[in-house]
This record gives C-alpha cells, sequence and structure tokens, in this order.
C-alpha cells in the first residue's frame, strides 16, 4: 500500500509551519505504511555550506566525536547538529565529496540519508507518530518537504529500506508502487557510476531521475522520459533544491490527490491527508491525470 504525502509552500508565511502540517499529513496515512516512516525537508541555505545528513544505531558512540575527527581527515571545520538517530554534518560545500569517502573510515557503521544545500532526511523503523516525536518534525521549518509511510512488499522493514530516498545533490523521491524492471536498471545505472545501496526498487527510481539529470535532462524532462523507461505501476513525488514534481503511470492505479491554493501545493495518497491544512475548503482539488507530470518551483 504505502502513503505518500507532499506540501509545497508558496506563501512564505506559511514556511514555519512546514514540519507541523507535514507530520499531521504523514500520521494521517499510518494505515497504509505501519512498517517504517520518512520525510525530506527543504530548509535554510547557507551561502558557503552543505548539509550531510547521517544515521547510526548507536549514535551515542558514532556521533559524540565525530564533528572533530571528520574535521581532522578533511581538514575543514564540520559542525554537528544530533536528532536522535540521525545527525546533520555541516561543512563547506567544496568539501563534501571528501566528507562521504572518509566517513565510512571513520565510522564503518553509519549511513548516509542525503545530501545537499537545503535537504535533510529523517527516516526510522516505526509508526510515523513515533517516527515523527524522535525527531521532533513539527517544529522544522522550510519551503517544501514529502513524506512516505511504507508498507514493506519487496524488501525488509530497515532503516536505509524506508523512504525517502536521495540519490543526488538536494534530491529525493518517494514511491507508491512496483517496478518490474528494476533490477536490469540497477544494473545499467551502476555501470553509469550511480550509486545504489539497497534491493528496493524506489531508490532505483530516485537513481534514474538522478542520471537523466545529471545527463542534461530537467526534472521534468527527467519525469517524462520515466514513463517510457520504467516499467510497472508507480506514483512518483519528488523534491529537489527549489522543486517539487508528481508523475503517474499511464494506468495511474495508485491513489492520489493534489490540492492547491494561493498558499501552498499539497499531495496525498488519499485525500483525509490533506483535511487539516489551511484553506482546504477552498482549494482546487484534483486527481492528478495517468502519464502527467505536474511541476512546481520557486
Amino acid at each position: 500500500m504505502c502513503g505518500i504525502v507532499g506540501l509545497f509552500i508558496k506563501d512564505k508565511s506559511l514556511e514555519p509551519q512546514l514540519g507541523a502540517l507535514l507530520t499531521d499529513m504523514l500520521v494521517t496515512m499510518t494505515d497504509r505504511g505501519p512498517d517504517s516512516a520518512g520525510i525530506a525537508i527543504y530548509g535554510s541555505e547557507s551561502a558557503s555550506a552543505a548539509k550531510l545528513t547521517v544515521q547510526s544505531d548507536n549514535p551515542d558512540a558514532d556521533f559524540a566525536t565525530l564533528g572533530d575527527d571528520l574535521s581532522k581527515a578533511i581538514e575543514t571545520p564540520v559542525t554537528v547538529t544530533v536528532k536522535d538517530t540521525h545527525a546533520v554534518l555541516a561543512m563547506s560545500a567544496d568539501k563534501i565529496a571528501e566528507a562521504r569517502q572518509a566517513l565510512p573510515e571513520l565510522r564503518s557503521d553509519v549511513k548516509f540519508m542525503s545530501t545537499g544545500e537545503t535537504m535533510e532526511i529523517y527516516k526510522e523503523v516505526g509508526l510515523p507518530k513515533d517516527v515523527a516525536a524522535r525527531f521532533n518534525l513539527s517544529q522544522m521549518s522550510g519551503s517544501h518537504g514529502i513524506g512516505h509511510t511504507r508498507m514493506a512488499t519487496e524488501s525488509a522493514v530497515t532503516t536505509l529500506g524506508a523512504h525517502p530516498f536521495s540519490t543526488g545533490l538536494d534530491q529525493c523521491l518517494v514511491h507508491n508502487g512496483s517496478l518490474s524492471n528494476h533490477n536490469s536498471l540497477r544494473r545499467k545505472l551502476r555501470r553509469e557510476g550511480i550509486h545504489i545501496e539497497t534491493q528496493n526498487d524506489t531508490e532505483v527510481g530516485a537513481a534514474y531521475l538522478t542520471w537523466k539529470m545529471q545527463t542534461g535532462s530537467t526534472l521534468g524532462e527527467a519525469l517524462e522520459s520515466s514513463l517510457d523507461d520504467l516499467d510497472g505501476f508507480f506514483t512518483f513525488v519528488v523534491g529537489t533544491k527549489d522543486g517539487f514534481g508528481v508523475v503517474r503511470d499511464p494506468i495511474a492505479c495508485k491513489p492520489a490527490v493534489m490540492a492547491e491554493t494561493d498558499q501552498y501545493v499539497a499531495f496525498g495518497s488519499e485525500y483525509r491527508a490533506l483535511v487539516n491544512l489551511p484553506g482546504i475548503d477552498t482549494a482546487r482539488v484534483w486527481e492528478p491525470e495517468p502519464a502527467t507530470v505536474y511541476f512546481w518551483n520557486h
């Protein structure tokens, strides 16, 4: 089943409420995916810093001196903000690649969640309300975000198997459905140098979009191409540094509903995920058409 939510803020006065609104939407989708949950938040940007979000099953041990150890390894200051099992490592943008290479040697059990200038991903095994509480998601602000509640069907219930998936800078994706050609596509993408960590077909979808954008496509063009290159049934909600997109396969058998006002664009697997949004009673509400790309950007 799985549940997807997304919120793209158009009115900046609503940005402080992004986390609270997304959390409510996410928890409402619990019965569509009680195994694990995650959320990607696009928040503040620094002119000289980028963020690497990581996870550890032993955060007390792994994060205690991580800032100092990584600063020495890459010879630049690194600040660490710990949030439960996750930590956000902030550093100069030109040091991100070097940090990704150094981190496995410094902390072999630490897992990468996301990389970018604005995006942070938090995801864990457990009920959505519990995951949201662990990371205090309701207090986060930002310009847009997407979330997912998972009912595992094709791979194990693990932190890495939870959504969202990120395979590029400030790029992430959540998915409801199943891809039938993900194994052959995974092999092709790895040959193209795209890093894929799990057996989850959703990560392959995310990696495909990253590859298309790295080879010159816009997000909208990459989503258009996915309709030809991806087999199966799928609803994708994707995020980039300044954008938010939705696409459904030509059959569109997975449920989806969208709403738009002057303040926001919202997505939910079901309308009940949207009912507590401000102004929803006067919003334009519709079901996204099959094989049609929807995209908004700041």
